[in-house]
């Protein structure tokens, strides 16, 4: 999965780095996609209380006055009941209070029904910092959250996920046999990694199954192109974007370059199963389309808002163009082609979208634990909410790969349509997927 997720990392080691948490399901399966920035902070309000700097001292915590309390709603009275409890009847002792303490932090944020707020014990958080560097293998698929289910957002083309037969949609059942009901998107990652050529079981259920099936796939280390060009029939400019990542600009830069020089007279951008990535390659993007006005939004739970403008050289202003989306298009592919769509820049052709569009602040505490939590939500030019709600496309087009002929792909069909191109012009242009 997720260097995913227009990430911005705040701490002096990390100044100016994005990366992505769609990583490739390690880097492609955090959940934290584009718009979720990242606060690595030095301090904790635990530390500057007790002391503590390398590790947390549980005996300071167990020492804590017992008698304050923080909430209006509910008394901490009955938290250190259990906890006695525990160590005084639990069956097997001794009960560890480093266990305690981490396990009813997890609680008390799993608490929030968020998938993307997660506490991480130290040994965790170390896990999910080595997936933000690319550090680890995968299958090559993003997954995410969708009405309480885990689901595949989209695999990659050309990796493990894709070529085991994995799409957009699927539930995750089981991963190993471990049920995944009621998992966190960080745990399934967790799970779902692991050394290259080693093997994952997933249980998928589709649409349109009558029961789900074991799906067994070979990990390995993935390198997928960011872009892919190519013009066909009728002067089309064909870009398909696969990720974004920190290859992407540079790479949508040689296209843009390429159908200058050939002439495009209008372009088909393909962000269909895009998970999303860095969320700076994604208002490079937007803003060649785009000569002025705002690419993105987020806001904040006190109200703030912060906006980020058009950018660049604007060298695609005017050129007709149809954006191809469907229910793997998410995260930074949904600011893509809601900016797009909220400045008529192109037309959005395609089915809705996944509709990941939150904010994670990530901070790191003294004794390795950190804590990832939803701060904000990204919004379109026009207002409309990313997150849960995905975008509408201007003209609906469903895939149906059963009904499809081999070499056919109906959104580029309407894409041709749009632009009044003959669709039998495709004959010798191939499809885009």
């Amino acid at each position: 999965m997720d260097q995913n997720s227009p990430i911005r990392f705040r701490a002096s080691r990390y100044i100016g780095t994005y990366l992505s948490v769609v990583l490739i399901i390690v880097v492609f399966g955090t959940g934290i996609m584009v718009g979720q920035f990242f606060n690595f902070k030095k301090a904790s309000p635990l530390a500057q209380a007790y002391g503590t700097s390398d590790a947390t001292d549980t005996a300071a915590i167990v020492g804590i006055d017992r008698s304050i309390d923080h909430s209006k709603q509910v008394s901490f009275d009955e938290f250190w009941q259990v906890w006695d409890t525990i160590h005084s009847k639990y069956v097997k002792q001794p009960v560890q209070d480093s266990d305690l303490f981490y396990g009813s932090i997890e609680g008390m944020v799993a608490g929030l029904g968020d998938p993307y707020s997660v506490y991480f014990p130290p040994t965790a958080a170390s896990e999910f910092e080595k997936s933000l560097s690319g550090q680890l293998n995968g299958i090559g698929a993003e997954i995410g959250i969708k009405n309480n289910d885990l689901v595949v957002i989209a695999p990659l083309p050309g990796t493990p996920a894709a070529e085991a037969g994995l799409r957009p949609g699927d539930h995750i059942v089981a991963i190993d046999g471990l049920s995944t009901l009621g998992m966190d998107v960080d745990t399934a990652v967790a799970d779902i990694r692991g050394p290259a050529t080693s093997s994952v079981k997933l249980t998928i259920m589709r649409d349109g199954w009558e029961k789900a099936k074991d799906i067994s796939i070979h990990r390995a280390a993935i390198n997928v192109p960011s872009v892919l060009f190519s013009m066909k029939s009728g002067n089309v400019a064909y870009i398909q974007v696969l990720q974004f990542n920190q290859d992407t600009v540079s790479q949508f830069n040689t296209a843009v370059a390429q159908l200058k020089a050939d002439h495009a007279k209008s372009i088909i951008l393909d962000l269909r199963d895009n998970p999303g990535g860095l969320l700076d390659a994604a208002i490079a993007m937007a803003s060649e389309w785009i000569p002025q006005g705002e690419i993105v939004s987020e806001r904040f739970n006190s109200g703030q808002e912060t906006n980020h403008e058009t950018e660049g050289q604007h060298r695609l202003v005017g050129i007709p163009t149809v954006v191809l989306v469907n229910g793997g298009s998410a995260s930074a592919a949904e600011i893509v082609s809601g900016a797009l769509q909220d400045h008529k820049a192109a037309t959005v052709v395609g089915e809705q979208t996944f509709g990941k569009g939150s904010v994670q602040d990530f901070e790191q505490f003294p004794d390795g634990s950190a804590l990832k939590v939803t701060v904000a939500e990204w919004y379109t030019p026009n207002g409309h909410n990313i997150n849960k709600k995905g975008i509408t496309p201007d003209v609906s087009v469903k895939e149906d790969f059963n009904k499809e002929k081999v070499g056919q792909d109906v959104m580029i069909d309407k894409a041709y349509q749009l632009f009044g191109i003959p669709t039998s012009t495709l004959s010798s242009a191939g499809s885009g997927k």
